[in-house]
């Protein structure tokens, strides 16, 4: 079909039924090859909801006051050792892998990606991991803590370097050209958004999540606990954005879900959920008021588990209940007191609100 638009001497026909055919051919990998980055018509229109969801949950560290913090972190009697342990275990994992998993989007994912509005909402991530790194720098310089200091942590806590090491190595496998249309190198592809969405964003920055906001929970480090739960609510939209896209990547590419391949995907869950279980017990060597090692490590076993169902694989255990079920009520960040102004802070602009309800902790 063609549609001709005439005006005055010029003529202008549109083939619809190129368009039509570009549509078709929209592809998580292996579709039409573009250097245009056309939107419509949209083929996952479920990305481009996602990306207006992220967009409206936008924040900046510095709309988050410290002061309180600043008070604790300088009285001795304010916080225990166990306390600031866990935020500096906290600013030490967190400021590597924040950047890790930005540069994996940008270097990695976002390039094989042939569907533009999957390259939009996968920018927007990568926007979102700089957010969260910002929002650490600004922990850091607020509580005064020395630079050098997180840089020896993510370089010297053993169970911290096992961890960057765990999604580097699979994220490194995809850094050189490849051929897509090889079953091998989709099963590549298909792993490194599995790894980073179910076993890193989705399961191993729990632990140390729960921990913030238990001492967020007693009143500690309320801007700390604050921007934690602006970073948890963004990871709740990361994580089912990769979640939606490994199924996509597996509905156009029946050919890799293959029993060797899920149960290959299981085991890399169940070496994740062995990583986290001792960066725990690194995070509380000694337990704290609300803080017991045990009970969370019961929860990286809880979302283990949600994280593969998620996807239509068995669970590593199955039946694990939530030992921290408070955790949800604390996911609902749709208004924010202003210490400042003393009014409401509104930082969802649309109805479309993001939280993590108990089915996504």
């Amino acid at each position: 079909m063609q549609k001709t638009y005439t005006l005055g001497t010029r003529t202008f026909v549109l083939d619809q039924g190129k368009a039509e055919e570009a549509l078709a051919a929209k592809r998580v990998i292996g579709g039409r090859e573009t250097m245009t980055f056309n939107l419509l018509p949209l083929r996952y229109g479920w990305a481009y909801e996602l990306y207006r969801t992220m967009k409206a949950n936008h924040w900046e560290p510095e709309d988050v006051p410290m002061q309180k913090d600043v008070e604790q972190w300088r009285d001795p009697a304010a916080l225990s050792d166990v306390d600031r342990w866990i935020v500096r275990m906290g600013v030490g994992y967190f400021s590597a892998a924040e950047g890790i998993v930005g540069d994996n989007i940008i270097h990695v994912v976002r390039e094989l990606m042939t569907a533009s509005e999957l390259k939009l909402v996968l920018g927007r991530h990568a926007h979102e991991e700089n957010i969260h790194a910002d929002s650490l720098l600004y922990m850091i310089s607020s509580l005064g803590i020395d630079p050098h200091e997180c840089e020896a942590m993510f370089d010297d806590v053993p169970t911290i370097v096992a961890k960057n090491e765990f999604v580097t190595r699979v994220s490194r496998e995809l850094r050189r050209d490849i051929d897509l249309s090889d079953p091998a190198m989709k099963k590549l592809l298909a792993r490194n958004v599995f790894v980073f969405g179910q076993c890193m964003e989705g399961t191993q920055f729990y632990g140390l999540f729960g921990m913030i906001l238990s001492l967020y929970r007693q009143g500690k480090l309320t801007g700390i606990g604050t921007m934690f739960r602006y970073t948890l609510r963004d990871e709740s939209n990361h994580i089912e954005l990769f979640r939606r896209l490994l199924l996509e990547l597996i509905a156009e590419n029946p050919e890799i879900w293959d029993d060797a391949f899920k149960a290959e995907l299981r085991a890399l869950m169940a070496e994740a959920v062995a990583l986290e279980k001792a960066f725990i017990a690194d995070c509380l060597p000694v337990e704290g008021v609300g803080l017991s090692a045990a009970e969370f490590a019961g929860y990286i076993d809880y979302i283990a588990d949600r994280r593969l169902q998620g996807i239509g694989l068995e669970p590593l255990i199955g039946g694990v209940e939530n030992p921290l079920p408070w955790l949800a009520e604390l996911m609902d960040v749709r208004k924010e007191q202003n210490f400042f102004e003393g009014r409401v802070t509104e930082y969802q602009k649309t109805a479309a609100l993001a939280m993590a309800s108990d089915d996504e902790l």
